[in-house]
């Protein structure tokens, strides 16, 4: 294929960075209103001023390569963002969720930067590739500033709750909501083994289907050994949310990497889910949740790392289904 073809691509891949980052800048600022708690609130209000830098640093390389932002993207991902800070808004633990949701965020960014990083490379735009760089260290950053805010986003969200029975029912919607999180994830994973685009990629994702049913049968049996069951609604919710993301992977040409970006993302998500019911497990005086999450989280970390190391794979594999040799 000719040169020209792998320019377009990375000018598509330049696109879709920005519509990351617009989301990201629809997000970030509602998010330190609501965050919940001073350190979290300050964390939010100094990474909103590195977007915004993010978005300008994209859009005038994506420009001065020829190419535009995507109109289409940039509307889709922008509502996103807005829908994200509503649905935080309906939650009763709102800090939580929005740490979590945050979390997984930068993890998203994390990965369509590395993917754009190798895309780069391959195209021998070096320019490209340092400001990849440069934004990939403050998105590195973001996470590792959300990760040891975990305790704040937990106290936040049980607004310091001393009642052990509340604490308890706190406990128990926590264990639902990362038992329809492995829900979604099941069917994320039932769908990226088949459109893996890659031998490899395929394989870990259908081994960590059988570790993800492994986990919701354990939070499932444990929610139930305390008195609680599975929220039906948020199961069913999260599943369908699984199928529609089935349909967009599908719908684009470069599925190996959307899927292994957004597959790193989804970890992230878990990896926040579990971090904060450790910390209300904790709360409510529940060691056997606690050893449970520290015993899942273990597990996620490590996917999201073989994710992480499967990149090189996935930026190739969608440059070849676009018919770049």
């Amino acid at each position: 294929m000719p040169s020209e073809t792998l320019d377009e691509q990375l000018n598509t891949y330049l696109a879709d960075a920005h519509s990351i980052e617009e989301q990201a800048l629809a997000q970030l600022r509602t998010a330190p209103d609501i965050a919940g708690d001073a350190s979290l609130k300050t964390a939010f209000s100094e990474h909103l001023a590195e977007t915004e830098r993010h978005e300008k640093l994209v859009r005038e390389r994506l420009e001065a390569r020829g190419g535009t932002p995507s109109r289409f993207k940039k509307l889709v991902m922008s509502v996103g963002g807005k829908g994200f800070i509503l649905f935080a808004r309906s939650q009763p633990d709102t800090p939580g969720k929005l740490t979590a949701h945050a979390y997984s965020y930068e993890a998203l960014e994390q990965a369509s930067y590395e993917l754009l990083l190798r895309v780069a490379r391959r195209a021998g735009d070096e320019t490209t590739a340092a400001m990849a760089q440069e934004i990939l260290a403050d998105e590195y950053a973001m996470a590792d500033r959300l990760a040891e805010r975990f305790d704040a986003a937990a106290a936040a969200s049980l607004h310091d709750e001393d009642d052990r029975e509340a604490l308890r029912e706190q406990l128990q919607s926590y264990l639902a909501d990362v038992h329809a999180l492995e829900n979604q994830s099941i069917g994320l994973l039932e769908h990226g083994q088949k459109i893996a685009g890659d031998p490899e990629l395929a394989a870990l994702y259908e081994q960590h289907l059988q570790q993800t049913r492994d986990q919701q049968r354990l939070v499932a049996e444990h929610l139930e050994a305390i008195g609680g069951s599975p929220s039906r609604l948020k199961d069913a919710a999260m599943r369908i949310g699984a199928l529609n993301w089935g349909g967009f992977f599908q719908g684009h040409p470069d599925t190996p990497g959307k899927l292994a970006a957004f597959a790193y993302a989804f970890e992230h998500l878990e990896i926040a889910g579990y971090e904060l019911l450790k910390r209300v497990a904790a709360r409510a005086g529940d060691p056997k949740t606690v050893e449970l999450a520290d015993r899942i989280l273990v597990e996620e970390r490590a996917t999201a790392q073989r994710i992480k190391d499967t990149f090189d794979r996935a930026a190739e594999a969608s440059l070849h289904a676009v018919g770049v040799a």
